[in-house]
């Protein structure tokens, strides 16, 4: 058995060459910082925290309303109604409906609505907020903003989406807007 393993190994020695010779020809790099060489700046993108959130979410979208329907798998899927970004004064509630891509843990998503463009509004003021808790099984989700008074004041609002357990400046994933017209 030993004698067989050793022709093959001479065998394979005059086929390919000695292994130090194959060896020879691979190229040799530099030897690079792990950062360097695992993630090249040029081959990522920054992440904009200022546009709608991406990743976790399938698709997100603001919406006049919103219905529930039976999916594929038995599941209640939540649907946009009249998706838009503009928005009547008199509207009763702006909604942001979401789809998920498969998670493995269960968290909130949470909506906080501040004034972007409103004469007289400070843009840090709070004007609307709202959370959905995602259990493991769901799949899609809803927000639901509602206005201070029984009107919202025309302009142009920003709500920042954020994930985890509550709201913190390490929770942000975007940030979408809409803009309320005086009809």
């Amino acid at each position: 058995m030993t004698r067989l393993l050793f022709i093959l190994i001479a065998l394979a020695t005059l086929i390919v060459g000695p292994a130090s010779a194959w060896a020879g020809e691979l190229p040799i790099t530099k030897n690079l910082p792990i950062p360097e060489f695992q993630n090249r700046p040029e081959d990522a993108a920054p992440y904009n925290f200022d546009a709608p959130p991406q990743g976790m979410f399938r698709s997100i979208t603001m919406a006049e309303g919103f219905e529930e329907e039976l999916g594929f798998r038995q599941t209640h899927e939540i649907v946009p109604v009249n998706p838009t970004e503009q928005f009547p004064a008199n509207a009763p509630a702006i909604f942001i409906v979401f789809t998920l891509h498969q998670h493995y843990q269960a968290f909130k998503v949470f909506g906080r609505c501040v004034p972007e463009d409103i004469p007289g509004v400070d843009p840090g003021t709070i004007m609307s907020e709202d959370a959905m808790h995602m259990a493991l099984e769901d799949e899609s989700g809803y927000l639901k903003l509602l206005p201070q008074q029984e009107r919202w004041t025309p302009g142009r609002y920003k709500v920042e989406i954020h994930a985890g357990e509550q709201v913190s400046e390490m929770s942000l994933i975007g940030t979408m807007r809409f803009t309320i017209v005086a009809k």
